[in-house]
């Protein structure tokens, strides 16, 4: 043991580097994963288009950290991003990029929500810390997955979900926990999107494909379709195969608050209804691809160690919101200052509402007092790349250190709450589902589902359980 520590020692001092008497020990000596605190995180950027673009840069952070590499199937969408990290090395696939750079301390994922999973598992497999787009996957499974992976490897990982980490979500805790409203049993979330095509019929016709552009990477591990711009850039946000809707889009922004707040876990129940498309009269469009128009989904949540009573959280989206409740005067806007997405939490001494992001949190008391935060407390309060330096930081220490422990959106948080969210996808594809009984046909989806939250099964209609788990590509897995 004593001539290998000093084998060690020796080692150890005869690659340090010195600077201005300073030594400098670099990475690879001590040990795999550790990083100094002088060295700059090496990040390879998957999805450099899109949100993925400003994601990269928030890493970056005015050259806080490195980026090395930049993937992306769609060269066409990453150009802002080649020109913006001109010594990145640059991929079409994911896997040669996790193959040929070793020394990749980080990812982050940016790609439309069918790939996010194989992406980051491929990933933390390698040991390398992991930052993804919000939802966190596809599939209930796949959160469950993620979830369990970054435990078994030790890496840190974040959603994102940037609102998180903005002092407005901490203030309504700070409210709530103050019991200022109360035990709380209704929750109201609700959106404008979709805002890109949703609730069409599937194409057929073959449109030249994009210059550029990889498809067969694109569709990934999601069942083969042909190339349309239907789906690629951004609208493949409202196909099942690809994308998860209004909800799976704002969900992890909207539900965050409350569910951070009240401290909620798997959801006991759920139930929806759907928006429908009439091109005959009276023969509704049952477009099992595409997510519907609009959507209303009710989740349950039981009593929490936080919140002592069930709580009932309802869900619209497609520009349907909640009425103002007799609180909120007539003239105030509820939620964002448009109403277009928003939160209220219903509580016995008072509502408290807030917009996206958690934005402009308030509380509308029963005595008629109205609670805004104090304006000294709002400079700042969610700086644009807060969610992303907390995660570089965390990245830099290791997991489970102190910076780890003040991620917002870990993939412990993240993954149930994604779980939840896509519990609503659930009930919403399984609302047309017909099973016969007798001489006719029913609609057992359009009941009242009731879900076992830690075996990921809906227990009393089985139908609905082949959305818990999606069925990948020949050539695909998560494994």
């Amino acid at each position: 043991m004593k001539n290998n520590t000093t084998n060690r020692r020796g080692f150890i001092k005869k690659t340090a580097l010195t600077v201005a008497g300073i030594s400098i020990i670099p990475r690879h000596v001590m040990g795999k994963g550790f990083i100094a605190p002088s060295d700059k995180l090496n990040v390879a950027v998957i999805g450099g288009g899109g949100k993925g673009y400003s994601d990269a840069v928030n890493v970056w952070n005015n050259g806080a950290s490195n980026i090395a590499a930049i993937c992306d199937v769609d060269w066409n969408s990453a150009s802002r991003a080649f020109e913006k990290f001109p010594k990145a090395q640059k991929f079409k696939d994911y896997r040669k990029l996790l193959d040929s750079m070793k020394d990749i301390d980080a990812v982050t994922v940016s790609t439309p929500d069918h790939t996010h999973a194989v992406i980051s598992l491929a990933a933390m497999q390698l040991q390398k810390h992991v930052y993804v787009q919000k939802p966190l996957t596809h599939s209930i499974h796949e959160a469950r997955v993620l979830t369990q992976a970054a435990n078994r490897y030790k890496v840190v990982t974040q959603m994102g979900n940037q609102g998180a980490s903005g002092q407005d979500v901490q203030t309504m805790i700070d409210w709530f926990d103050s019991g200022m409203i109360g035990n709380v049993s209704q929750v109201h979330v609700w959106t404008n999107r979709p805002v890109w095509p949703q609730g069409i019929k599937t194409p057929t016709d073959k449109p030249e494909m994009l210059s550029g552009l990889d498809w067969d990477n694109w569709v990934g591990p999601a069942q083969w379709v042909d190339y349309h711009p239907l789906y690629h850039p951004f609208k493949w946000r409202g196909w099942w195969n690809f994308g998860t809707g209004a909800l799976g889009d704002m969900g992890c922004h909207l539900i965050d608050p409350p569910y951070r707040v009240l401290g909620l876990g798997y959801p006991l129940e759920v139930e929806s209804s759907v928006g429908a498309i009439f091109s005959k009269d009276w023969v509704p469009d049952y477009l099992p691809e595409s997510c519907p128009p609009s959507s209303r989904t009710q989740l349950k949540f039981a009593a929490s160690a936080k919140n002592p009573v069930e709580i009932k959280m309802n869900w619209t989206d497609g520009g349907l919101r909640p009425f103002h409740p007799e609180l909120i005067p007539a003239d105030h806007p509820i939620g964002d200052e448009n109403s277009a997405n928003g939160v209220m939490m219903i509580g016995e001494k008072g509502i408290m509402t807030c917009g996206t992001y958690a934005a402009n949190p308030k509380i509308y008391l029963n005595s008629g007092e109205i609670i805004k935060p104090p304006k000294s407390s709002r400079t700042n309060t969610l700086p644009e790349n807060g969610h992303q330096t907390k995660w570089v930081a965390a990245c830099k220490d290791g997991f489970k250190s102190k910076n780890h422990d003040k991620l917002t959106s870990s993939f412990d948080f993240a993954g149930p709450l994604t779980e939840s969210i896509l519990m609503g996808n659930l009930a919403i594809r399984s609302y047309n589902l017909r099973e016969k009984s007798g001489n006719s046909f029913e609609y057992p989806g359009r009941k009242k589902l009731l879900w076992d939250g830690t075996n990921m099964k809906v227990t009393n209609f089985e139908p609905a359980n082949q959305f818990v788990k999606r069925a990948y590509r020949k050539g695909w897995s998560l494994e």
